[in-house]
């Protein structure tokens, strides 16, 4: 059955009438957060008869959930057939209360959602791509994983998140749905998550990236850069061979950006691999000309993986560089090591425990 996330609200009005039910749709679900058509009753009951036939709400069943220390959440869920995806919440603001009780900050979320069952990019670091690709989450599935959080951790509807495709899958090898996501995200009588707090994380596609840039969504764009040499880019990330650095760097020239906005370079720091100085000085030339941010990111070990994670004093010498002259640079810190933390991990974890 299909899920009546995968509607954009334009959707909902052509094939309903009065078209003004479509709204009321909307409210029910992303605002008030209900679980069947049933709850919607200021819907007709023939109405509500007729939506209960021929779509389901969620398409999302929770297996597993793990919490770190540092409050952050990770969640394995499976699909209508069956196949799992993992989603994370980041806690990136706790709520302050002031000394009389009362709250004057409330707490801030990101969501890191998945695109994809399986992926086709194949790095060398990441655990999904290991188990290959699958097929491409439709919208709602994207847009459920979300909607599920906010649910799952008592987030008031009127509470905006960020969300970031930054989970299982390359979010611009199912562009078509992703774009769809984000404007059903946007919709004022849903959750209204502005493009401005949606970040979509590639790992270069160049044509797409071209593609997107001419959308003009206003959509944030991180790249999944992690080398500053083709021939170390290749041996980390196999999508080198068809979209070299130099294509990566040539479609972001022509990407829309907002004035106070800069793309953003994920760098996965990878003791003996990326982590010199002389790397430091090669992204600080490669970089040069775009309006760009740099985060770097400790590696985040897992089982079977050749590789390790840096030292600290690397990666933070490595930042001061940057810095020092001019780059904007950030270091990540890292969330939910105690848990499943690596993408990919939980999920594999599950189906071990299966076989």
């Amino acid at each position: 059955m299909t899920t009546i996330l995968d509607a954009t609200k334009d959707e909902l009005e052509k094939e309903i009438r009065p078209n003004f039910r479509a709204k009321q749709i909307y409210q029910w679900i992303y605002q008030k957060y209900v679980n069947s058509f049933d709850e919607m009753l200021n819907l007709p009951k023939n109405l509500r008869a007729e939506l209960s036939k021929k779509y389901t709400i969620s398409p999302l069943s929770l297996i597993k959930e793990e919490q770190s220390g540092d409050g952050s959440k990770k969640y394995l869920f499976a699909l209508s057939d069956n196949l799992t995806i993992e989603t994370v919440l980041l806690p990136m603001k706790l709520e302050e209360f002031d000394e009389k009780g009362i709250r004057v900050h409330h707490a801030r979320y990101t969501v890191c959602v998945s695109s994809q069952v399986g992926c086709k990019i194949g790095c060398a670091f990441c655990l999904t791509g290991k188990s290959g690709f699958v097929r491409n989450l439709s919208a709602g599935e994207i847009v459920a994983q979300v909607l599920f959080l906010k649910k799952m951790n008592n987030i008031d509807a009127e509470r905006r998140v960020n969300v970031v495709y930054m989970g299982m899958g390359e979010p611009l090898d199912n562009l078509q749905n992703v774009t769809k996501a984000i404007n059903i995200f946007a919709d004022l009588d849903g959750l209204s998550i502005s493009p401005k707090r949606q970040t979509i994380s590639t790992s270069g596609l160049s044509p797409q990236i071209v593609k997107l840039g001419k959308m003009d969504m206003g959509v944030l764009l991180a790249i999944s850069l992690h080398a500053i040499d083709d021939d170390t880019r290749v041996k980390l990330m196999p999508i080198n061979k068809a979209y070299n650095i130099k294509s990566v760097i040539d479609a972001l020239k022509t990407f829309p950006v907002n004035m106070r906005k800069r793309i953003l370079f994920e760098y996965l720091i990878i003791k003996n691999v990326n982590d010199s100085m002389h790397s430091a000085k090669k992204l600080l030339k490669l970089l040069g000309g775009i309006k760009a941010k740099v985060n770097l990111i400790y590696f985040n070990p897992h089982a079977g993986s050749d590789f390790q994670r840096p030292d600290e004093k690397d990666v933070v010498a490595f930042a001061d560089f940057l810095n020092s002259h001019g780059l904007l640079c950030t270091i990540r810190q890292s969330k939910g090591l105690d848990i499943s933390a690596a993408c990919g991990q939980l999920k594999q974890r599950k189906e071990n425990e299966l076989a």
